[in-house]
C-alpha cells in the first residue's frame, strides 16, 4: 500500500480537533468544517508537525483530485514536500545518461576537501559506494538519537504553530529538548485539551523506547 496514502495527518479548527487519519480524508473533513461556515482557523498538520497547504477551492471531488495530481509532490510521509528552486540538494531532471542505472540514485552535488575525495578514491567500489557505505552505517549507528531528535522536532514545529502564545510555551519547549517528560507535561496542562493532547502525542515519541515503537 502506497504509504502517503496511510499517512496520519491531522486538522484543526483553532484549537479544535477536526480529524486524525489519512491526508485525503483529513482534507475533506477539513473542507466540510470550512464550507460549514467554521470561522477559526483551518489547520492541518502532517505527523512531522508541519502544517500541509492544501487547496480547499471547489467541490470535495477537486479537492481530492488535486491532493492525487500532486503526485510526487507527496513525501514518504504523506506531507506535501515544498519545492525549492534554490536548495543546493534539489533533484536534477537532467535526463540519464546511456548504461545509467536505474536503481532510484540520485545525482546531487556533494562539497568535500581533497583529502576526502583522496581518501575515496582508494576505497573498494569507487567514491559513490563508499559514501553509500559510510551514510548506511551512520544512519544504524545514530538510528535511535536520530528518531528522538525528528520527534522533539516534530513537536516544537506542532507547538509553535499551535501554542507559540499559550502560557508555559517557553517552559514547554525547554522541558521537551531536555527530556524532561514530567515538566512537559506540567507546563502543557493548561492548554486547550485537543492542542495539548497531540503536542504530548507528537512529543511522546522521543521518550518512548525502540520496544516501544516496534510492531513486529
Amino acid at each position: 500500500m502506497d504509504e502517503a496514502a496511510t499517512a496520519q495527518h491531522t486538522s484543526f479548527a483553532g484549537s479544535r480537533l477536526i480529524r486524525t487519519g489519512a491526508l485525503s480524508d483529513v482534507a475533506l473533513a477539513a473542507k466540510a468544517a470550512i464550507d460549514g461556515g467554521e470561522q477559526a482557523a483551518v489547520l492541518i498538520f502532517d505527523d512531522a508537525g508541519r502544517v500541509v497547504d492544501v487547496d480547499f477551492r471547489g467541490s470535495a471531488g477537486d479537492v481530492v483530485a488535486r491532493l492525487a495530481s500532486l503526485g510526487d509532490s507527496i513525501g514518504s510521509n504523506g506531507s506535501v514536500e515544498p519545492q525549492d528552486d534554490a536548495s543546493p540538494y534539489r533533484d536534477t531532471q537532467t535526463p540519464r545518461g546511456r548504461g545509467r542505472p536505474k536503481l532510484g540514485v540520485v545525482a546531487r552535488e556533494v562539497t568535500l576537501l581533497p583529502r576526502h575525495w583522496d581518501w575515496l578514491a582508494t576505497q573498494p567500489g569507487g567514491a559513490s559506494a563508499a559514501v553509500r557505505r559510510l551514510v548506511d552505517s551512520a544512519r544504524q549507528t545514530n538510528a535511535e538519537t536520530d528518531r528522538r531528535r525528528t520527534a522533539k522536532e516534530s513537536a516544537y514545529r506542532f507547538m509553535s504553530a499551535m501554542a507559540g502564545d499559550a502560557p508555559g510555551f517557553e517552559e514547554a519547549t525547554r522541558a521537551l529538548f531536555a527530556n524532561n517528560r514530567e515538566r512537559f507535561d506540567e507546563m502543557t496542562d493548561g492548554w486547550p485539551g485537543d492542542v495539548r493532547n497531540h503536542a504530548r502525542a507528537l512529543a511522546g515519541r522521543c521518550w518512548q523506547s525502540p520496544a516501544v515503537l516496534r510492531t513486529d
